[in-house]
């Protein structure tokens, strides 16, 4: 028979020397485990993973330890949802009107049901801006004319791939020497390609040309003007049964609109913790900086239209200053344009 008391007295000898030393701090948990104490065994796993050593591969027992000190923390967590309903449905009453999407998200953060992901560009961070995987509609009330024009948007975007097929290019074209990392599948393949219509806040004439009504829409639409840089626009296709693996855009500065045109089932993006199944002729607007992803597990081709917006946060001011910015790093670095298009 364990003598507790003094188990206990042990423990909290050797974390009183040291309250990161981990081997302690599972014990702790696991003297709580035993005794029933479901919340005080979680919080002493959780405090337990925290103090692992990073970088180091567990032996396998400490691999048993991690996975069990999981299953304890998610128990707890289905506890503390069960305790908490009621006393939240008492709450969401009072407020049946409103929109709850913020504070459901936040639910799920504390619940541990939702990873939080916060803007990683690789080229320029804009701090302050709300990190937010999917913008509201209503800060680009103009979107309704293109979800109002898919139709001609979709015709053009098929005829173009149907008459000029060679003018589809692989989106990703690294340079020789580069790594490619997660793009290794998807470099210089037509797996997803893309048909330009701006790029690099240059037109591409015969293609605008041949996509009219879809160059009329872009000419009226206030879009993330930087001479030389952006705004760009084109029709993304991804091939049939292909996965884009998770990455981040250049900056935060900018949004990307994707207008889905042609969506077989088994098509879905995430951006983020929240994952979105396209609707055709229905825009979203998001934030690539967050790391984003998207499949086609059907047998057809899966066709977007995508271009780059300011992002609706910044004032008049701070869109002039980031434009001087990006025009500065390129000419001190005498290189091709930093701020490319997103996906």
């Amino acid at each position: 028979m364990r003598d507790e008391t003094a188990e206990r007295d042990a423990l909290e000898k050797a974390l009183a020397a040291d309250p990161r030393y981990f081997p302690a701090l599972l014990h702790k948990a696991r003297l709580f485990e035993r005794q029933g104490k479901l919340k005080s065994a979680a919080e002493m796993y959780n405090a337990f993973l925290c103090c692992l050593p990073p970088g180091a591969q567990p032996p396998p027992a400490v691999q048993a330890a991690i996975q069990r000190a999981g299953e304890v923390m998610r128990q707890n967590d289905s506890a503390l949802e069960a305790f908490l309903e009621p006393r939240l449905g008492q709450a969401r009453a009072r407020h049946a009107e409103e929109r709850l999407d913020r504070f459901n998200a936040c639910l799920q953060v504390l619940l541990g049901r939702r990873r939080v992901f916060t803007p990683q560009p690789s080229f320029l961070l804009f701090p302050g801006l709300p990190a937010i995987e999917f913008i509201d509609r209503e800060h680009y009330p103009w979107l309704d004319a293109f979800d109002e024009a898919t139709d001609e948007i979709r015709a053009e975007a098929r005829a173009a791939l149907a008459e000029a097929a060679g003018d589809f290019v692989p989106y990703v074209s690294m340079r020789a020497g580069t790594p490619v990392d997660q793009w290794r599948e998807l470099n210089n393949s037509k797996r997803w390609s893309t048909y330009f219509l701006l790029k690099n806040g240059r037109p591409i004439e015969d293609h605008m040309a041949r996509c009219p009504r879809t160059a009329r829409l872009l000419a009226s639409a206030p879009l993330c003007e930087i001479p030389g840089h952006a705004p760009t626009a084109f029709f993304s296709v991804l091939a049939p049964h292909t996965r884009i693996p998770p990455h981040t855009g250049v900056t935060n500065a900018r949004l990307i609109v994707h207008l889905p045109l042609v969506v077989p089932p088994g098509c879905s993006y995430r951006v983020g913790a929240e994952r979105r199944e396209w609707r055709e002729g229905s825009a979203w607007v998001f934030d690539d900086s967050i790391e984003h992803e998207a499949w086609n597990g059907s047998d057809e081709l899966r066709i977007v239209l995508i271009f780059d917006v300011w992002n609706c946060f910044l004032t008049s001011a701070e869109r002039d200053l980031v434009a001087a910015l990006v025009a500065g790093v390129q000419e001190y670095n005498e290189g091709d344009s930093p701020f490319r298009q997103g996906g």
